[in-house]
């Protein structure tokens, strides 16, 4: 493997601009004027050097990406959003592999290195998602995580619990649930499964909550009161949590509280009209946040481009976000929040560090989260993937 020399780039967070030495798939060094004999020379003076992207919440197996455009036609409702995926997903084909691996090699141009997703499971589709979408990221040098995610209810469609199970054992990282009152109708019941599995074998734990007001606060309670109890700190995130965002101060800080004491991470996208979590709030905390896009060209929404510095810009824009201190929050999400909600290693700009890294052509984290212009560079592992 070449040695690989960034020279003059702006490290994100360092302050001051610096050359970045890449060796065996790690960062060696990171100082102004390094000696390198020998190493490949990428010039980036005064550009902004990230650490790899991290998508932590989206759906692979229902994209349509890369496929002709497939007009959208579900009704606003989420029984619609169902409906129509559970109606058309045999007629387009879904999941494809092919269509998988090319939505993954968008993400990996634009500096996306880890993708958490969650993959339907349920008796009609079976461990097929599973299956396609571990033929697809074994096609792309981006490392995917998936969560076993009962799309269409866990204890409202029978034979899916044990689906969830199988696909465990077969080495899927995490297990998922979805609205365990609105749509299992069995809070405890539903997370009773969702948590057995986890602690039997292993798994993480990544819960969709589209629930609002108390009811979704109380569910929070729930996961909060079953994250600790099982010492599963660092293992448990819930996604969307809209419940935070219509709840009074009072009781939304209480939450908050709960949550970074538990050791519970959230995850927004940010999507349409949907409540967003208070993110400097939580932050503030020392609550774990990560975003993702959700849906992307799938038969829930026609939207989405892969791009996860365009998503940040949707959770900062949504946030109300102005001065550059509270945009680059949504950076965070996009990279170190997501690196930590999946547990990575060696992530970051500091050397041991994965030479995972994202030149863009900005001065700043603010900057690129509002312009977010094409890529200079993207390396995985050391390697220069696109320049």
């Amino acid at each position: 493997m070449t040695d690989v020399l960034l020279r003059g780039g702006l490290p994100w967070g360092l302050g001051s601009p610096a050359d970045i030495l890449v060796s065996d798939g790690l960062i060696q060094q990171v100082g102004p004027g390094l000696a390198a004999p020998g190493a490949q020379v990428a010039d980036v003076t005064g550009q902004l050097v990230l650490p790899g992207l991290v998508e932590a919440h989206c759906h692979l197996d229902k994209t349509l990406y890369g496929g002709p455009w497939v007009p959208h036609s579900a009704d606003d409702t989420l029984a619609g959003r169902i409906g129509n995926d559970l109606g058309r997903r045999a007629e387009l084909g879904v999941p494809d592999p092919g269509r998988i691996a090319a939505l993954l090699g968008r993400m990996s141009a634009a500096g996306t290195t880890h993708v958490r997703t969650h993959t339907d499971i349920d008796p009609r589709v079976g461990l097929r998602g599973v299956e396609a979408v571990r033929e697809a990221a074994a096609r792309v040098p981006v490392e995917v995580s998936q969560v076993a995610f009962p799309q269409h209810g866990l204890l409202t469609n029978p034979g899916t619990a044990e689906l969830l199970e199988e696909a465990l054992k077969s080495g899927v990282e995490a297990v998922g649930g979805l609205d365990p009152a609105g749509i299992d109708r069995d809070p405890v019941r539903s997370l009773d499964v969702i948590f057995g599995l986890a602690e039997r074998y292993g798994a993480r734990v990544d819960i969709h909550l589209h629930d609002g007001g108390t009811l979704g606060g109380w569910e929070l309670e729930l996961i909060i009161e079953r994250t600790r109890a099982l010492g599963l700190g660092g293992r448990v995130a819930v996604s969307h949590a809209y419940a935070l965002g219509q709840l009074d101060e009072a009781h939304q800080g209480r939450l908050v509280e709960g949550l970074a004491e538990a050791g519970v991470a959230l995850v927004t996208a940010a999507v349409y009209s949907f409540p967003v979590p208070p993110v400097k709030r939580l932050r503030a905390a020392g609550v774990t946040l990560a975003c993702g896009h959700d849906g992307i060209r799938d038969l829930w929404g026609p939207y989405g481009s892969g791009d996860m510095l365009e998503r940040a810009m949707h959770v900062a824009y949504r946030s109300t976000f102005r001065r550059d201190d509270d945009i680059e929050l949504a950076l965070h999400a996009a990279t170190y929040g997501g690196a930590r909600l999946l547990g990575l290693d060696g992530y970051g700009l500091a050397p041991g560090d994965r030479a995972d890294l994202v030149v863009l052509p900005c001065g700043g984290p603010a900057e690129a989260v509002v312009v977010h212009p094409a890529r200079t560079l993207v390396m995985k592992d050391g390697v220069v993937l696109h320049n």
